[in-house]
């Protein structure tokens, strides 16, 4: 608890345009005394701590600079999150604090435990780190009380599996993530360790091709998400710069000329972007777009191949097939996200180039 008597007695009398002896006669009390106040060389008595704050016209906590703490849960939590954010060191005195109050909440008890991951990482400490995984698994024990959708038992596990991480037992770590990488959560962190740590670069293979697979998986659902926000507000340039660069990083994953499912994602992409340049009043440009769109929704219409064999970055995925929500051909998905975008011109031309209407 930090308390700014002394700022404050110098603050309330300069705001009254007092002078130190003119407060000191106030007061009853010599000059010698208001200095040593206001240098936080000595502290008033209480009467006259009481005293003067009446004279200041304000209340007694305020002069001593006393904020009373919101202590609910939620506000403890709050202050954890924010005390880590810049590594203050008053995040564990505060865990400790929260941890004593409530041992069994699962909420403080996981936030505590990341609490000493964030220090145990900042600092190399391993007794910080050690103090998370014991509150990692306090965290499993009490998950049941947990009705947030972010965290689960693979969550808890992986992060865990950090700790051990940096307390040095790169085993111990890749076992947790392995053993929890259902829908290939931890691939890129399983790919990592074993290619960049432990040498074992042909085992990394398949995990980061699974990791950079659904990196990429996940990165057009978004921008797909964003086109959809920057329509609501308006923001066209938004709007095209993002679909134009979603688009781009696309164009530099295909290897081969041969037509696979990269093609029905080129449509799609193409479709969007013909959508963003006609808002944005390039009518050439998008009527250009919604042509090569078409181009490859018939190309890979004509012989639907659903693999990714010509996709840069992959290892060991030969097998692998990919498929979306938006229709089963090509023509289909650009159709359904020109319907969805309310856009019946471009809809009008897509039919007449690839005969689809949604």
């Amino acid at each position: 608890m930090k308390l700014t008597l002394s700022e404050n007695i110098r603050r309330f009398r300069k705001q009254r345009k007092m002078t130190q002896e003119k407060l000191a006669e106030a007061l009853g009390v010599t000059v010698g005394a208001v200095y040593k106040w206001e240098s936080g060389l000595s502290l008033p008595e209480l009467n006259l701590i009481v005293e003067m704050a009446d004279f200041f016209d304000t209340s007694v906590d305020v002069l001593l600079g006393y904020r009373i703490k919101d202590n609910s849960l939620d506000s403890t939590l709050d202050r954890l999150s924010q005390y880590c954010q810049t590594l203050d060191a008053t995040a564990l005195s505060e865990a400790d604090k929260a941890l004593g109050k409530y041992p069994h909440s699962f909420r403080v008890v996981y936030t505590c435990a990341k609490v000493y991951m964030a220090f145990g990482a900042g600092s190399s400490e391993p007794k910080y780190l050690r103090r998370a995984l014991d509150l990692l698994e306090q965290a499993k024990v009490l998950l049941p009380q947990n009705n947030d959708p972010r965290y689960s038992e693979s969550i808890i596990s992986g992060d865990m599996a950090n700790a051990w991480f940096l307390l040095g037992d790169k085993e111990k770590s890749l076992e947790l993530m392995k053993q929890n990488n259902a829908g290939g959560i931890f691939s890129s962190g399983i790919g990592i360790c074993l290619a960049v740590y432990m040498n074992r670069p042909e085992e990394a293979a398949s995990f980061l091709s699974e990791a950079f697979l659904n990196s990429i998986s996940d990165l057009l659902n978004t921008i797909l998400g964003y086109l959809f926000i920057y329509r609501s507000r308006s923001d066209w340039q938004s709007a095209l710069e993002i679909v134009q660069w979603g688009f781009d990083l696309l164009t530099g994953l295909k290897t081969e000329t041969r037509t696979d499912y990269i093609d029905k994602t080129y449509a799609e992409m193409l479709a969007l972007l013909a959508y963003a340049q006609a808002r944005c009043g390039m009518a050439e440009a998008s009527h250009d777009s919604l042509q090569k769109a078409g181009t490859f929704a018939l190309r890979f219409d004509s012989k639907p191949d659903y693999s990714l064999r010509s996709m840069r970055f992959t290892d060991h995925m030969e097998n692998t097939a990919a498929f979306d929500v938006l229709g089963a051909t090509a023509s289909e998905s650009a159709a359904r996200l020109l319907s969805e975008l309310g856009d019946q011109e471009l809809a009008e031309q897509w039919k007449e180039m690839t005969g689809y209407e949604k």
